[in-house]
């Protein structure tokens, strides 16, 4: 049977199909965007209707539910932005796929909420204004509501420019520029405002710092050792011990020190206790999973996976307990004057209002948290789980050390530092290094390649490690972040103050 002749000319059923696949395409690109809304706005129903049949027929039963949904949008964002701080760093080193990392993240940060928030609104609602300042309770609620609304936004907005900005920093500035808007500059504590800027320099350097330093003492101690596995197997385990330990004593002291009275050299000792114990555990496990392993790197990388998913759900766990306060700290400050009328007495938050805030991180994680996940874990410098460890290690042990010292950090602050301290660090281990120069230089005569570290300078400067670019955008979204929140906070007051006061 004879074949049709060619032809130049697409059929017509041909053309159609492709039109179908294209408009396919673009309906499945807009619905990936109108999804997430639509269950971010039903969310924020059921928060309202939730916040309803708590307060209804009370005082200030409406200011009360308007601050609940705006407290819901702030903790969603917050999900959105802080998830990264958590698993970015475990998704960049492929330690554990996308999905699993926010399923991981969400139930952690529901735990960390729920069990060991605590009373730790003191700050945002009493640190930063001076309650004598502002007499009228009904003008604070609002200034509060105006101080949610604006860090929300301005969250929203560093979420959309994929910058992974301080949302303590910003509902902090938000805070002072709505008291500001309430009250003037005499109803701001300036102190508490010096504090936070010495954090703004003190945190990003302290956890990088703190994560190059056990990278330093990975690389000298495991990975440029002749026996790698050998090397693994001894300190792993060490390893393992520290951070449960790190993470035992920052979870005492804002967990379990939030219902019972315990000393920070009670918390030390228990945590010091958990470690050993984690040490001793971890021995057996290790050797187990070393059994024929290869002497390389890449074996070095499956021994450091299963600590890494651990620390991911630990710092997940203290986010949720440390950061919630950021959403419903204002919250239950509203929900406490409306009341009582008055502004200054002891606040204990509803547990219907912690409630909100820990589910609203989460859903904000689930629905918007993949973007600055990848840009964290990725985008700024290449992780294995080595390298991520090093990262979540940082970011436990700088949250406890500035607990220690009472220091107002950010854990924004902390973990995007450890990564910028890692990819540094690198660079400079790269160039200097003795020891990986030595060890580099045995592998090259032992498979008897051309030894090649003198190289062509711009071209050194070429593989820098770490993205500049982002470095720059990430640093300039910190410094603007107070002001810009402030500033935004006071318009909104001034609104609120010319259609509700």
């Amino acid at each position: 049977m004879a074949k049709p002749p060619p032809t130049l000319v697409k059929p017509t059923l041909d053309k159609d199909l492709d039109k179908v696949t294209y408009v396919e395409q673009a309906a499945q690109q807009v619905s990936r965007r109108i999804i997430p809304l639509g269950i971010g706005l039903f969310f924020l129903v059921l928060v309202t209707i939730f916040s309803g049949i708590y307060v209804t027929g009370q005082p200030g039963a409406a200011l009360v539910i308007a601050a609940s949904a705006i407290g819901a949008y702030m903790a969603m964002n917050i999900g959105a932005n802080d998830v990264t701080n958590n698993v970015g760093a475990a998704v960049g080193a492929r330690a554990i796929p996308l999905a699993g990392a926010l399923a991981l993240a969400a139930v952690f940060e529901i735990a960390g909420a729920m069990i060991a928030g605590g009373d730790v609104i003191s700050t945002i609602s009493k640190g930063i204004l001076a309650p004598d300042r502002i007499e009228v309770p009904q003008a604070f609620s609002f200034a509060m509501m105006s101080a949610l609304l604006a860090a929300a936004f301005w969250i929203n907005i560093a979420t959309w420019a994929k910058a992974p900005v301080s949302t303590t920093h910003s509902i902090v500035g938000a805070v002072m520029g709505a008291g500001v808007a309430a009250g003037g500059f005499s109803a701001v504590s300036w102190s508490a405002l010096l504090g936070i800027t010495a954090s703004w320099m003190l945190s990003p350097l302290l956890g990088g710092a703190i994560a190059a330093l056990i990278l330093y003492f990975i690389e000298e101690f495991i990975t440029y050792r002749q026996d790698k596995i050998a090397a693994a197997k001894r300190w792993v385990p060490v390893l393992i011990g520290v951070m449960t330990g790190a993470f035992a004593t920052y979870l005492t002291i804002k967990g379990i020190g939030q219902v019972f009275r315990i000393g920070q050299t009670q918390a030390m000792l228990l945590g010091l206790g958990s470690g050993l114990l984690a040490w001793l555990g971890s021995v057996p496990l290790i050797r187990h999973q070393a059994a024929g392993l290869e002497n390389r790197n890449q074996s070095l990388r499956k021994l450091f996976r299963l600590p890494l998913v651990f620390s991911a759900a630990l710092l997940s766990f203290a986010h949720g307990a440390n950061d919630v306060a950021n959403a419903i700290g204002p919250v239950v400050a509203v929900v406490h004057a409306t009341r009582v009328q008055e502004i200054a007495a002891a606040i204990v938050p509803p547990i219907w209002v912690t409630a909100i805030g820990a589910f609203g991180i989460s859903m904000g994680l689930l629905l918007y948290g993949p973007r600055l996940i990848r840009l964290v874990g990725e985008q700024i410098t290449k992780l294995n789980p080595m390298r991520a460890y090093c990262v979540s290690l940082s970011a436990a042990t700088t949250v406890i050390f500035a607990s220690w010292f009472g220091l107002p950090v950010s854990s924004t602050h902390i973990a995007v530092g450890a990564v910028f301290g890692v990819g540094f660090f690198r660079e400079w281990y790269t160039r200097h290094s003795r020891r990986r120069i030595e060890y580099m230089k045995m592998k090259a005569d032992y498979w008897e390649i051309e030894d090649t570290r003198e190289r062509d300078p711009d071209e050194t400067r070429r593989r820098l490690l770490v993205r500049r670019s982002h470095f720059l955008s990430i640093i300039a979204a910190w410094i603007i972040t107070v002001p810009a929140s402030a500033l935004l906070a006071a318009v909104i007051f001034w609104v609120m103050f010319q259609l509700f006061l």
